[in-house]
């Protein structure tokens, strides 16, 4: 096989990388993960490794198939024992999997080719078949890599526990060619792990929620080279592209030492999460990550703007605006934002106690949460230098519409932000309606 960009990855797959930070050992799930030039030639081996003797269904999609479902077949029969199938109109619902279920029926396993929908889709059939997966990515995007799968319930989309792909493979010559929007959507959807990270870092210090570092201590290792390679990215550059590949992947992996989202899903994927929930027949047809993109520079702003004054904020009693939900979102979204809000809402109590502590200790709350922001700057330029979406004109999203997301998108989900501390301090309106 070419060239070899998998990094610390060989490490984690052999389980011997060991933290500056606590001077562990650290393995991860997936047996073998590959980030090459090109794997042409090498599909058999590489699934035979990992699945032996068993009767194997190749999947793609009929743009995945042209891309590299084709050539993975011809590549293997007769090699192992597979069959192709190209799902003509996949789907990443509920329908979808059990669809999927019934083609597993007569195989051990199914080998993914490429796409969100196909990977996360296979990854949930083959979960609840309790049979095995590999993947081969077409995209350089994070899902391939996580135990979970996105999969939409009557229109509304759930994150599902499921089980990780035996082996995830990246052929880098094959990402060059995906569409460049795929790949500016997959850079923004990881240079998000700087507003995750203070949102986070926040919540468990203000909140006393679970905080890991392990999976930013890995990030670290890749992420100002990415960054400092935006234009090569967007060019389809291959060293470039491993970088953005390797950190993708990274992030995806993210779960394995968490168990929880948290560590790249914050404020800014609850904004996206309140587009596709409701933008209905306005939405613009964006995906996840650049959506997400365009909400990590809000988030930026804001946490820039809020965390970066020498003088604390102002918390006040956390006020649901039940009149302002139901009008904008329906009376039935209203007792599931309250039982969403219960765990991070502030009282008068418990806003009192948090002024006084920010009255004393400010600088030395805040100090540790600024090491973790990357400058606003240096997220808007590198995203532009990427190709990404971000503004939601850029986006041909509604702006009032957008607003409406970053104000009411913290009731959402229980997760602690920016947005949460910037509502609780009447300062959230004067930064979405400048």
């Amino acid at each position: 096989m070419m060239k070899n960009y998998n990094g610390v990855i060989n490490q984690l797959t052999d389980g011997t990388w060991v933290s500056t930070q606590d001077h562990k050992e650290y393995g991860i799930p997936i047996k073998r993960i590959e980030i090459r030039e090109s794997l042409e030639g090498h599909e058999s081996n590489l699934i035979e490794a990992l699945h032996p003797n068993q009767k194997l269904l190749i999947v793609s999609d009929p743009f995945t198939y042209k891309a590299m479902g084709s050539r993975i077949f011809k590549n293997t029969q007769g090699k192992i024992n597979v069959d192709e199938y190209i799902w003509e109109k996949p789907s990443s619902s509920i329908d979808g999997v059990e669809y999927l279920r019934k083609k597993l029926q007569g195989y051990d396993g199914m080998i993914a080719v490429g796409s969100g929908t196909v990977s996360d889709s296979i990854k949930y059939a083959t979960f609840l078949e309790k049979k095995e997966y590999s993947v081969f990515a077409t995209t350089p995007m994070n899902a391939y890599t996580t135990g979970t799968a996105s999969i939409s319930f009557e229109g509304v989309k759930r994150s599902l526990v499921a089980h990780y792909a035996k082996g995830v493979f990246f052929d880098l010559e094959v990402l060059s060619k995906c569409p460049k929007r795929l790949t500016a959507a997959a850079f923004a959807d990881v240079i998000c792990r700087t507003t995750a990270q203070v949102d986070w870092l926040m919540s468990h210090k203000l909140l006393d929620t679970n905080y890991q570092t392990i999976p930013y201590e890995l990030l670290s290792l890749y992420e100002n080279k990415m960054i400092e390679s935006a234009s090569q990215i967007a060019n389809g550059e291959i060293d470039a592209l491993a970088l953005l590949t390797l950190i993708s992947a990274i992030m995806g992996l993210g779960t394995s030492f968490t168990q929880t989202t948290h560590v790249g899903s914050m404020g800014e994927h609850g904004v996206s999460h309140y587009i596709d929930m409701f933008a209905g027949k306005n939405h613009p047809g964006t995906s996840h990550g650049e959506q997400v993109g365009i909400a990590t520079l809000s988030m930026s702003k804001f946490q820039n703007t809020i965390l970066k004054k020498n003088q604390p904020p102002i918390i006040q009693p956390t006020v649901i605006p039940d009149e302002e939900i139901i009008d904008k979102l329906g009376l039935s979204m209203l007792d599931t934002i309250k039982k969403s809000m219960q765990p991070k809402m502030f009282d008068q109590k418990k806003a009192d106690i948090t002024n006084e502590y920010f009255s004393k200790n400010w600088l030395e709350f805040v100090e540790p949460i600024r090491e973790k922001m990357l400058d606003y700057e240096i997220i808007w330029s590198s995203m532009g230098e990427c190709g990404a979406l971000r503004t939601p004109e850029d986006a041909k999203l509604d702006s009032n519409f957008y607003k409406d997301a970053l104000k009411y998108g913290r009731f959402i989900r229980d997760r602690y932000t920016i947005l949460d501390l910037a509502g609780d301090s009447n300062q959230l309106d004067e930064l979405i309606y400048v």
